[in-house]
């Protein structure tokens, strides 16, 4: 279906798409036949982005209506899967066959090429972000032509987290492994400066760690511990937290069925490496969210100085959390070249509120090289941004080169990583 007006609206709400019409393509063909067509246009993922990186005053391709697929290679250890999949039906396709990933997001609901294309991450000292499983992609180019590229590729490190800027992504490659289980614990009430003295200890604690807080107390109010299955016997208390007496939700308030079961139950990797159960939407969408990914040399003075901005954070934020992701070499990874912690806010759906704080935020944390997540809510000086990658010029070129009349382009490119 194509030439569809549809003023339509992100996940969140806060953001209005801007464009003219919204293509819903069923076929391959009928994909670049619309992408040849269009002067400009961007792709929709499952529109869980709360900036405008997908907005385009042009056209809007909606993956969704295109089949959703997934090849599966074992010699290889490799699965071929559509772009618009999302990851809670690829996650039980690979279980189902035996095989895993590596990591996975706090939410399975989004799309694996919107994932990547921003660099959605998950959380391990050792784990790379979602893009990092990414041996190989194809893509639709402004004239409609389908480019193919892997590892061995020149292009390869700049054209995974690409945010749409060089075609429309139908299929990509992705590394997995033998399937694997995992149990979950919950801690409560981590004090602040068992942190900040064992920060490292307690993230290398298990396969995966999320702290989460409020800013309201001098404590932490969580640790969520997702530990490849074994036979350790959690303590009951352990740096000064306590062990869970329940399940938990990470907000305040919020009932734990929402959530991947915990207590030390072991599970199927895809069924505890996510804070949310498939079968259930998180959340209405009444939020905002806002990440900063600094190295990790700098996680304790990043997080000291969030805490000197304890009162405003804590007027407008319902939680956040602190998780961790390891370097990869992909250009526009905000963890590009470093072993990053991030440190991710889930604010209150009040944009004039939150704004305020985000500017605060910025220039609190400017001292420790913090690069946003690209999907997320900021307010960093887009110089400042771009100097804070060392590939932006070489990934600039890229865009340029697959892309030269600018028919992926938007006003969030334009302004982030303008050509020359």
């Amino acid at each position: 279906m194509t030439g569809v007006t549809d003023r339509t609206t992100n996940w969140a709400g806060n953001l209005t798409y801007r464009a003219r019409r919204v293509h819903r393509p069923t076929s391959l063909d009928e994909l670049r036949g619309t992408v040849a067509s269009s002067d400009r246009i961007r792709a929709l993922g499952t529109r869980h982005s709360f900036s405008a990186v997908a907005d385009t005053t042009g056209d809007l391709v909606d993956m969704t209506g295109l089949p959703t697929t997934a090849e599966l290679d074992r010699d290889r250890r490799q699965v071929r899967v559509s772009g618009g999949t999302r990851y809670g039906f690829l996650a039980a396709y690979l279980h189902d066959h035996g095989f895993a990933l590596h990591n996975l997001g706090s939410l399975p609901h989004i799309s694996v090429a919107g994932a990547c294309a921003t660099a959605t991450h998950g959380s391990g000292d050792r784990n790379g972000n979602l893009a990092t499983a990414v041996s190989a992609l194809e893509l639709v180019t402004a004239t409609g032509d389908v480019v193919s590229l892997d590892r061995g590729s020149p292009d390869f490190a700049g054209a995974v987290v690409s945010l749409g800027a060089l075609g429309v992504v139908t299929q990509l490659t992705l590394d997995v492994e033998p399937a694997y289980d995992v149990e979950q614990y919950v801690y409560d009430r981590l004090p602040a400066e068992s942190l900040r003295a064992h920060l490292d200890e307690i993230f290398a604690a298990a396969y995966s760690v999320s702290v989460f807080t409020t800013w309201r107390h001098e404590h932490l109010d969580q640790v969520w511990l997702k530990r490849r299955t074994g036979h350790h016997v959690p303590p009951v208390t352990w740096h000064g937290a306590t062990l869970a007496d329940g399940p938990r939700h990470p907000l305040p308030g919020m009932p734990a069925t929402f959530c991947t079961e915990q207590g030390g139950v072991p599970g199927p990797w895809h069924q505890r490496l996510p804070h949310f159960r498939l079968e259930f939407t998180p959340s209405a969408g009444d939020e905002l969210q806002s990440e900063y990914l600094v190295p990790r040399q700098h996680a304790v003075a990043a997080l000291d100085a969030v805490a000197g901005l304890r009162r405003q954070v804590a007027g407008v934020v319902q939680v956040c959390e602190v998780r961790t992701v390891a370097s990869d070499e992909l250009w526009l990874s905000p963890s590009f070249g470093r072993d990053s912690v991030g440190i991710h806010f889930t604010w209150r759906p009040d944009l004039p509120a939150v704004m305020p704080v985000l500017a605060a935020l910025d220039d609190a944390l400017a001292p420790f090289d913090p690069r946003p997540h690209w999907g997320k809510l900021f307010t960093t000086d887009p110089g400042t941004l771009r100097a804070r990658y060392p590939r932006a010029d070489d990934f600039v070129r890229l865009a340029h080169r697959y892309d030269p009349d600018g028919t992926f382009r938007n006003d969030f490119l334009d302004t982030y990583l303008p050509s020359a």
